[in-house]
């Protein structure tokens, strides 16, 4: 593995997450969404740090979505192939088929996820971790509240029924902040989303008004995140 610090407060924060919600529990082989963003580079990085340290020594595989207007930084699917392989982690490339004229956020996601569960399952691959960190979450809770009347944010661990297949978010705990300070460091810090729709999205919308109760309310973040996992719907979870 290429040589990389971690943080001891990342790794911390990652080995909270992975032991209170089980997230490694009988895994032997975990499939990783890798969109070439700071926050899958850097559960990329954690994952391989702590493999065979306090967890079982679990098979990696990297799954890609590439498409013309796929979510994320629009890295070159080489640059990536060049990385996983000085790593050592087989990478598997799935291609989305969005186009301009029909591309929303709902539907995208919806086909980027379908493209990786299949492909995850194809490789032998049934747990799946994604780099959702905290802030990811809260974004999700402000919109479940306000436009679905649900209080619900990102579950640690939450199993797809429909596909077979398991989600764990093993940066759970982590702030956007300490990840961007992490990639900074590290020389992969780079904007992570290039769809030309993303920044008028629902999302940016929750993370303005995120910013506006933190100016007003600094524990705002903090206290919401807790009171997600401690009082949030799990309906999710339910088949």
């Amino acid at each position: 593995m290429a040589s990389m610090h971690i943080p001891k407060h990342l790794e911390s924060l990652c080995r909270k997450a992975i032991n209170e919600f089980n997230l490694l529990e009988n895994v032997d082989h975990l499939g990783i969404a890798l969109s070439g963003g700071k926050d899958s580079l850097t559960l990329l990085y954690l994952l391989l740090a702590l493999r065979g340290c306090g967890f079982q020594r679990y098979k990696l595989t990297a799954f890609h979505v590439q498409g013309a207007f796929s979510c994320g930084p629009s890295v070159a699917s080489n640059h990536l192939k060049n990385l996983c392989n000085e790593l050592g982690v087989p990478l598997v490339v799935c291609t989305s088929t969005q186009k301009r004229e029909k591309l929303e956020c709902y539907s995208c996601s919806r086909e980027r996820r379908k493209l990786i569960f299949e492909s995850a399952k194809e490789h032998g691959a049934d747990t799946i971790a994604f780099g959702h960190h905290r802030d990811d979450s809260l974004q999700t809770l402000l919109m479940n509240t306000l436009h679905k009347a649900e209080f619900a944010a990102n579950l640690p661990k939450v199993k797809m029924q429909h596909y077979g297949v398991t989600i764990i978010r093993p940066l759970i705990y982590v702030s956007e902040k300490e990840i961007f300070s992490f990639a900074k460091e590290n020389g992969f810090a780079r904007i992570t989303c290039q769809c030309p729709i993303g920044q008028n999205s629902r999302r940016k919308a929750a993370e303005e008004l995120l910013g506006q109760m933190e100016s007003v309310f600094p524990n705002a973040r903090s206290n919401l995140a807790k009171l997600s996992l401690e009082l949030g719907s799990d309906k999710a979870l339910r088949p």
